[in-house]
Formats: structure tokens, sequence, C-alpha cells
């Protein structure tokens, strides 16, 4: 990555977010409590993340590199070869990481 490989960066990021997604909870909304029981301050509204097992980490991986090869084929079909071939590289930046 030290290298500035644009793939190397931008492949990671983009499955992080499903990483780390806040879980549900069963706090009311600030609109349900009113404008005096609304959390304020740093931190305030921040929500516990759920823990993700190993295999759950890899199945999200595997679902993120599914779904570039699928849009590099697309890309294929529609004369982008170039588009394609940033993703099959993005696929294969992802592959490595789930070794």
């Amino acid at each position: 990555m030290k290298a500035r490989d644009r793939v190397a960066v931008t492949a990671p990021r983009s499955r992080w977010p499903r990483w780390t997604t806040p879980k549900p909870c069963g706090r009311p909304t600030s609109a349900a409590r009113g404008i005096e029981l609304t959390p304020a301050g740093v931190g305030a509204t921040e929500v516990e993340r759920r823990e993700l097992t190993d295999a759950q980490v890899r199945d999200i991986g595997r679902a993120e590199i599914a779904e570039r090869e699928h849009a590099a084929r697309e890309y294929d079909r529609n004369g982008r070869a170039d588009r394609a071939g940033l993703l099959r590289a993005e696929a294969g930046t992802l592959s490595g990481l789930l070794v």
C-alpha cells in the first residue's frame, strides 16, 4: 500500500463499513422521548458495534468479491473493459485478504 496502489487501498475500505455496522438496539428515537431528553455531547449517540465472528467476516468478504465479479461481467458486456479490469483487480485484492 505504500506504493500508492489504488486498488489495494480502495477495496478494503469499501468492505470496512459492513464489518462495523451498528447492531440494532431497542432505544427509542429522540422524537419519541422529547427534545429535553435527547442525548447531547460527544459520543452521546454512539451505539454498540456488533461483534462479528471470523466466519461472518469471511462471508462478507466472499459476498463483496462475488459482487465485484458480477459487476465486472456486466461492464464487459457493455464494452467497459477498463472498469471491468479494475473491479477484477479489487476482487483479487480482497481474495488475498481472506487468506
